[in-house]
């Protein structure tokens, strides 16, 4: 390993894994491949985050570790914020508190209410100065209503902010009150380009040296070397996903054509389906779906050969991020990917 490859990270229990206990593998495994950093997403059932974040920093000595993401209306903040500064000083300073807006279906439907870009901004001023040591008397913002707040006298930290970022508003907050950002699963290259400039020119306009909010690509990343069905599984039935649970959302940030996404929903199979595609889809109801869905919004992705892999990251890059997450993919199956990145210099 010549160096460290601070610009590229991955997800760690990408998709649905058979056990959390995968992760410490994953993770040594991970940072033995010279990857700079790992995210951890938050699913309630067996992908508790502030569980995995502590099991991956305790198997770990240099890679960065990224929850991307909570939701901050999970938990109190004066718990998010001391979870952060345990977690902190638990790495030596390899922690990144990542938050999102979440599922809004999902969120109204267990009581959640849905989070606000108001909420989000006061959520990291607020954390912020409790990671400062600050008493926080009084405070009645969108985050909510406490008397008394405090972490502690003798706490003076910083620990990176990050945002999970989707729309303009999302990405201009980013930009404002972030350390960094990352961006969403197929993107066009055009989407990416414009997403970037937001929040180079958002943190431009609040005072903020842009190149300090680093942007991360959330790109997925499928190697032929994957079997087939597994590709199939991380291609279109994680694209599909997405369709199934906010559709609207990224067929209008991608300019892509709503009626496709009509037909999409129309189809007998996707009409009736329980559950995530993602999740329990067989193959056979895979290769339908593939059919549903245009081949110029599955391209949106780093496929083929190591080498052309290596070339579509590259293009991330390209457009203005800063970073490319390899989604979708086990340190394991990025191994011919990471080799050949690091032939290409």
């Amino acid at each position: 390993m010549t160096r460290i490859l601070e610009e590229l990270g991955f997800y760690a229990l990408a998709g649905q894994p058979k056990s959390p206990r995968d992760l410490i593998e994953e993770m040594r495994e991970g940072e033995a491949l010279g990857l700079g950093t790992a995210f951890l997403s938050e699913r309630y059932n067996s992908k508790e985050i502030g569980t995995l974040s502590g099991a991956a920093g305790a198997v770990t000595e240099r890679i960065r570790i990224a929850t991307a993401a909570t939701n901050h209306n999970t938990r109190h903040p004066i718990v998010t914020a001391g979870y952060a500064l345990t977690m902190h000083g638990l790495t030596g300073g390899r922690f990144v508190l990542g938050v999102g807006r979440g599922i809004v279906a999902m969120q109204r439907a267990y009581g959640i209410p849905p989070i606000t870009t108001a909420q989000l901004e006061d959520f990291a001023t607020l954390t912020r100065r409790l990671l400062r040591g600050e008493a926080v008397i009084g405070h009645d913002g969108p985050v909510g209503k406490f008397p008394y707040l405090q972490l502690g006298p003798n706490v003076a930290d910083a620990v990176p902010l990050l945002l999970c970022a989707f729309g303009p508003n999302s990405l201009a907050l980013a930009g404002r009150c972030f350390d960094e950002v990352v961006l969403h699963t197929y993107f066009t290259e055009e989407t990416t380009a414009k997403a970037v400039r937001i929040v180079k020119e958002s943190a431009e306009k609040a005072g903020r040296d842009p190149s300090r909010v680093k942007v991360w690509s959330c790109f997925a990343t499928i190697g032929d070397h994957i079997p087939e069905d597994r590709r199939l599984m991380k291609s279109v039935g994680r694209l599909a996903t997405y369709l199934q649970g906010y559709g609207d959302l990224l067929v209008r940030t991608n300019g892509w054509d709503p009626a496709v996404l009509a037909r999409f929903r129309a189809d007998p199979m996707i009409s009736t389906f329980r559950g995530g595609i993602d999740v329990v889809a067989t193959t056979e109801q895979l290769e339908h779906i593939a059919t549903l869905i245009p081949a110029d919004w599955l391209r949106h992705a780093a496929t083929g050969s190591p080498t052309q892999c290596v070339a579509a990251i590259r293009e991330q890059l390209a457009l203005g991020c800063d970073g490319v997450i390899l989604h979708g993919a086990t340190p394991a199956e990025l191994v011919p990917i990471l080799e050949a990145y690091r032939r290409d210099v």
